[in-house]
């Protein structure tokens, strides 16, 4: 948690830092001023907006009887209200979470992770979005990622601030800066998803009771989701650092720009935690009737 405030922190300043250095007094305030009103209404809305983007249906008791039990359980279990239910008609086993706090929280799971996975591997997963809604990472990841777009917004009207006298920098140093501020403030939003990651799949293990269900799972989505397109996520690629794996069809990206840690490092500490050996996953069934 110290280190992601550290990061946070740093992501505001240098929305401030860049407004200043293309606008001089003028451009931080602008800056601050964008920031303040991306994040106002992100606060709000940004859970809404991303269940839309991906055709998330609400589901209930009736209609996902089992998934809604082993939900309810879990979150007894963490200490956390029961939060919204959603089920994203797509192939591609995955799931996210999202929300502004615990009493306001949703999980959205794809059909794909339920026809694909074992009922202990969904556990898993679920367990790991209860995880990020207990730690409040739906707000950390919502505030990062609209700080993020703070600084590519300024850095796209960079060219409309204040004349010579005013900009710190001249034409050179601008144009430079509205080339390397969007990268710099895409790799400090990165290094905030992949911390937040690793913690999210230690407590996750400890809500569901047994490390290795989310590892099992973990082997699952990371030989499946590669193969199988989602559609809405590669649309919408901004979204990507919220799904428990990477949505979107990468090659061979320099793990620097990588929005989740290593599936297989990710792993290792899970099994670590449980003492046990590595092991095949066990293949889940291709239709699980139950699930609704």
């Amino acid at each position: 948690m110290v280190r992601t405030f550290v990061l946070m922190a740093a992501m505001t300043a240098f929305v401030g830092f860049i407004g200043l250095l293309l606008g001089g007094e003028t451009g931080l305030i602008i800056a601050l001023v964008i920031a303040f009103a991306m994040n106002f209404f992100s606060y709000w809305n940004s859970d809404k907006a991303v269940l839309r983007m991906h055709g998330a249906r609400p589901v209930d008791a009736r209609a996902a009887p089992e998934l809604w039990k082993m939900t309810e359980d879990m979150a007894h279990r963490a200490g956390l209200p029961m939060p919204a239910l959603y089920i994203i008609e797509t192939e591609q086993p995955n799931a996210f979470a999202t929300g502004r706090n615990p009493q306001n929280a949703a999980v959205a799971v794809t059909r794909g992770l339920m026809q694909n996975m074992s009922h202990e591997e969904v556990a898993g997963v679920v367990a790991h979005e209860l995880a990020h809604i207990k730690n409040r990472d739906t707000l950390t990841m919502t505030i990062t990622a609209t700080l993020a777009g703070a600084v590519s917004m300024l850095a796209n009207f960079a060219m409309f601030f204040g004349g010579g006298r005013d900009r710190p920098m001249g034409l050179v140093g601008t144009i430079a800066m509205m080339i390397l501020a969007p990268l710099a403030a895409g790799m400090v939003q990165m290094a905030i998803s992949r911390v937040r990651e690793y913690e999210a799949d230690a407590e996750g293990a400890a809500i569901c009771g047994n490390p290795e269900w989310l590892a099992s799972a973990l082997a699952g989505l990371g030989r499946l989701s590669g193969r199988i397109d989602n559609i809405a996520a590669e649309r919408n690629p901004a979204t990507a650092h919220m799904f428990i794996v990477n949505p979107l069809h990468m090659h061979a990206v320099d793990s620097l720009f990588a929005t989740h840690p290593p599936i297989d490092k990710r792993i290792a500490k899970l099994r670590a935690l449980g003492g046990t050996r590595p092991q095949r996953a066990p293949a889940g069934p291709t239709n699980r009737g139950p699930w609704g």
